[in-house]
């Protein structure tokens, strides 16, 4: 059986999915605040928003997401040189 490798995508078209993907989670972000309820959670003694929990981990993809477009970046720019 043959091993795919991994499709690695860069230059342009990382370019133009970078602000789709950002509107994306934007989208998401909105919808998962009014769908879910306004109830609370305990956590280590402090009360938290149960609609916090999918918005940070919708902020922590999208730095991920603007961390990688960086990355991509630089490394153009370095093979340029």
């Amino acid at each position: 059986m043959r091993e795919q490798q991994p499709v690695m995508r860069e230059g342009s078209d990382l370019q133009r999915r970078y602000p789709v993907a950002l509107a994306l989670y934007a989208v998401l972000a909105v919808l998962a605040w009014f769908t879910m309820g306004a109830d609370k959670v305990l956590v280590n003694g402090n009360w938290v928003d149960l609609r916090l929990l999918p918005l940070f981990v919708l902020g922590v993809l999208a730095v991920r997401t603007v961390l990688a477009a960086k990355a991509d970046r630089i490394r153009r720019s370095s093979k340029e040189e």
